[in-house]
C-alpha cells in the first residue's frame, strides 16, 4: 500500500490516497501499526484521502492509538496540499469533507506546489452540550476543575473536536505530560478532550503545548490552536487576530467578529513516500 509521509507545523500524519488504490479494511488498525515510531512509519495518526460525493476530497482521520477523530486543522491543509499537488484538482481553492462538515481552503503556491494553505475552520462551538462537557455555560469561560489536590481554570470550545484551554504562567511537562491526560480523561468531558497549556506573550502573541487526545502530546494542533484564539478572546487576554508558536512551527489565527468564523493559516510539507506492505 503506496502511503505519504506528510507534516504541517509538526504534526505529522500517514497519508493514504484512496482515489488511486483501494482503502484499507481495518484503518483503525492500521493506524495502529504505521504510527508507531520505532516499528512503524511514525506519526500522529493516519489520514486517509477518500473521494467526496459533496466536495473536492474527503478527510478521514485516526488518531495513533486507533480512534477516528472528527477533524484536524494541521492534517486538513495537507490534504489540500496532496490533492493539489498530486492532480486530483488543479483549485487554488478547495472544499474538504471532514467529520465536522466540509471546510474551505485557499491554497498558496510556489513554483507550482502548495507551500502554506489559510482555512476556514467555520464557527467556534460554545455550547456546553454539543462542545460535550459538564461544565456550566456558554460559554465555559475558566470554569475550576479539580484534579487531585490541584485545580486548573479551563475554556472549552468545539471546533468540531473538543478542546479545553488552560492558560499558565510557564509552559511545564509537569503540566503537560502529568496533568494533559488527566484532563483529557476527566470525567466532565464525556468524549474526552484535547487539552491545550497556553502562555500569553502579548494580546497578539501566545506560546501552545498541547496533549491531544489519543495521541499524547503533539508538535502541533490546528482546531486546538483555533481553540486557544477563542479562548483568548473570550478570557480577554488576547486580541482576536494572534500568532501562535507551537513546538513544530507557527500558526497564524484571526476570529472573524463579522462572519464569526475562525480562520488558520500555515505550511503544509510533504516529507516522503513509501510502500506498506499488505
Amino acid at each position: 500500500m503506496r502511503f505519504t509521509k506528510m507534516q504541517g507545523a509538526g504534526n505529522d500524519y500517514v497519508y493514504l490516497d484512496c482515489f488511486s488504490q483501494d482503502p484499507p479494511d481495518n484503518p483503525a488498525e492500521l493506524a495502529i501499526a504505521m504510527s508507531d515510531r520505532r516499528f512503524g512509519v511514525g506519526g500522529d495518526g493516519l489520514i486517509l484521502i477518500r473521494p467526496s460525493a459533496v466536495a473536492d476530497a474527503r478527510m478521514q482521520m485516526f488518531n495513533a492509538d486507533g480512534s477516528e477523530a472528527e477533524m484536524c486543522g494541521n492534517g486538513i491543509r495537507c490534504v489540500a496540499k496532496f490533492v493539489h499537488d498530486h492532480g486530483i484538482t488543479a483549485r487554488e481553492q478547495l472544499r474538504i469533507e471532514t467529520g465536522c462538515g466540509v471546510l474551505t481552503l485557499d491554497l498558496s503556491r510556489t513554483n507550482g506546489l502548495v507551500d502554506s494553505v489559510r482555512v476556514d475552520m467555520g464557527e467556534p462551538i460554545l455550547e456546553p452540550v454539543e462542545i460535550p462537557t459538564t461544565l456550566p455555560g456558554p460559554p465555559v469561560v475558566e470554569a475550576r476543575v479539580a484534579i487531585g489536590s490541584r485545580e486548573f481554570d479551563v475554556t472549552s470550545v468545539s471546533m468540531g473536536n473538543p478542546h479545553c484551554v488552560v492558560f499558565v504562567d510557564e509552559l511545564t511537562d509537569d503540566l503537560v505530560l502529568g496533568a494533559g491526560p488527566l484532563l483529557e480523561n476527566h470525567e466532565c468531558f464525556p468524549a474526552r478532550v484535547n487539552v491545550e497549556f497556553v502562555q500569553v506573550l502579548s494580546r497578539g502573541e501566545v506560546r501552545q503545548r498541547t496533549w491531544e487526545r489519543g495521541s499524547g502530546e503533539t508538535w502541533a494542533c490546528g482546531t486546538g490552536a483555533s481553540a486557544v484564539c477563542v479562548a483568548g478572546a473570550l478570557t480577554g487576554k488576547t486580541d482576536r487576530r494572534i500568532l501562535n508558536h507551537l513546538l513544530g512551527g507557527d500558526l497564524t489565527l484571526e476570529w472573524d467578529e463579522s462572519s464569526n468564523h475562525v480562520f488558520m493559516t500555515g505550511p503544509a510539507v510533504e516529507v516522503f513516500s513509501g510502500e506498506w506492505p499488505e
